[in-house]
């Protein structure tokens, strides 16, 4: 939004035009959803306090330790969302599709997590909504974006998976992309939220990686280094850096309440949404060298370990999930 605003200006004053260079939008990006965070973090947090009378229930089957947090209010991951649509929304291109698709992601994720904490909160059930019911969902917002983005494909490359250590080896995908790219979002959505747990331990993770997507988003979106690195030119995949970027800022601006001792906890709507940075990764990384099992084994690693305190740790017999 105020990428339009600068440019009117820059025809009165030549200054203007360094906010049409996009590092300088991300770094704007990343240090609005900074200060966003700060600013409306005590606000959020104390109505959420004041909404959730009980604060954050934790599952019986797992540690004692864990007894000691409730109470703590959770949903901060609605200040998250907040911060980085806000932020993206102000610095980004709005004629980029690419920002809107990740956009239309992030918030539809956040909106099942939205439901899975309500139930928690409202209702009083610590297991919230049926992994059924999640898997479902996700994976309709997943095939919308899939489907979109193997639409705004225009050449064989941007259809195609390039084997990593291969310099040339690549293999085409045709419509088969869709089921890949659905699987990259909802694998690491899940991932995400898996390793979240109760006590936010994804999101330093989430803000190394959304930089370094958004470093790779960068690349991938400009013609010259793209050339020189070898790497798959996606004309405007070079704007979901901004997004990254934004992520990174409200990620460190949620770790500063989150901060032993917790003052809010993410919640699903924070942990799920993290579907948005695949559908970047995915957008930005068509036609490139991508390695999907890290997705898999990593929510293979996550569910074995959820399913093993399950089983294990307190003599219970049955699945969390």
């Amino acid at each position: 939004m105020l990428l339009y605003l600068t440019n009117y200006l820059a025809q009165f004053e030549s200054g203007f035009n360094v906010f049409s260079y996009l590092t300088m939008r991300a770094i704007l990006g990343a240090l609005t959803a900074l200060v966003l965070s700060f600013v409306i973090g005590p606000k959020m947090i104390s109505r959420l306090s004041l909404n959730q009378a009980g604060g954050q229930p934790v599952r019986t089957d797992g540690p004692d330790t864990h007894l000691v947090k409730v109470g703590t209010p959770t949903m901060g991951g609605a200040m998250i969302l907040t911060a980085i649509v806000v932020s993206t929304v102000l610095w980004a291109d709005l004629e980029n599709r690419y920002v809107w698709l990740v956009i239309f992601v992030t918030l539809a994720f956040g909106v099942i997590g939205y439901v899975d904490d309500y139930k928690k909160l409202i209702k009083r059930d610590p297991a919230g909504i049926s992994a059924r019911q999640k898997i479902l969902w996700q994976s309709v917002v997943a095939i919308i974006a899939a489907v979109t983005l193997y639409m705004m494909a225009n050449d064989e490359v941007s259809t195609s998976l390039l084997i990593p250590y291969f310099k040339d080896l690549s293999v085409p995908l045709g419509m088969f992309q869709i089921v890949v790219t659905v699987l990259f979002i909802v694998g690491f959505s899940n991932a995400v939220n898996l390793t979240d747990g109760l006590d936010g331990l994804a999101i330093m993770p989430t803000v190394l990686v959304g930089g370094a997507l958004g470093l790779f988003a960068y690349v991938t979106g400009n013609a010259n280094f793209s050339e020189y690195l070898d790497i798959p030119y996606v004309a405007g995949a070079g704007e979901i850096m901004v997004f990254c970027a934004a992520l990174a800022g409200a990620g460190l601006g949620f770790l500063w309440f989150n901060t032993y001792p917790a003052q809010v906890f993410m919640g699903d709507i924070g942990a799920l949404s993290r579907g948005g940075r695949s559908t970047g990764n995915r957008a930005c990384h068509y036609g490139r060298r991508i390695r999907c099992r890290d997705s898999v084994s990593h929510d293979s690693g996550n569910f074995l370990q959820v399913d093993w305190q399950a089983r294990f740790s307190d003599g219970a017999a049955t699945s969390p999930f």
